[in-house]
């Protein structure tokens, strides 16, 4: 269990962090960056969850967007732990491959409730829909942070995994969400021509 007792501790003043094991990097390193990226992800879905509860309430979706909440905190702290073995333990948290998994069949329950594409979409429609697709777009963000940073320091390979997932799963539930709110707005190639 986590005890935050004191909120500022004066440790980063110098332009560093901790990290899992103690060590310290620069604010600016490759890890953090991630590790920042991930933390606005999780505050962009937070935001399109409120939308969603607020339209529909405590559904079996909302509560799975909650579920990615917690499993973004736990990315963050694989990212944040140091190491070249990715094996989860009672000290470390490592995504592991069931939780990228269970996004992949998420993703496969909500794309048969679709038909299928017939032109890219833009990010539109509902309020709802706006707001995943700017999770998802954070989220794509991370992943792409994630990438950099695994070419300085060993990142576990399922959270790249789970990164990439999530991006595609919001992307699909961006659709469900429009498709009984009006539907998708789709990219017309070269209408204002």
């Amino acid at each position: 269990m986590v005890k935050l007792n004191k909120i500022y501790t004066r440790t980063g003043d110098d332009g560093t962090t901790g990290l899992v094991d103690g060590s310290r990097v620069s604010k600016t390193a490759a890890r953090l960056q991630a590790i920042g990226e991930v933390d606005e992800a999780n505050c962009a879905l937070g935001v399109a969850i409120q939308s969603l509860a607020a339209d529909e309430g405590d559904t079996p979706l909302v509560n799975d967007l909650r579920r990615i909440q917690n499993d973004l905190f736990d990315l963050g702290a694989d990212i944040a732990t140091p190491g070249e073995s990715f094996e989860p333990s009672p000290m470390e948290l490592r995504i592991i491959a069931p939780q990228v998994e269970w996004l992949e069949a998420a993703i496969d329950a909500a794309n048969a409730q679709l038909p299928p594409l017939t032109s890219f979409i833009l990010p539109g429609g509902s309020l709802p829909a706006v707001q995943m697709h700017m999770a998802r777009v954070i989220s794509r963000r991370a992943e792409r942070a994630l990438v950099a940073a695994s070419l300085e320091v060993a990142i576990n390979p399922q959270a790249l995994h789970y990164l990439n997932r999530l991006s595609d799963y919001l992307f699909t539930l961006c659709r469900l969400i429009n498709a009984t709110r009006g539907g998708d707005i789709l990219w017309v190639p070269g209408a204002s021509r």
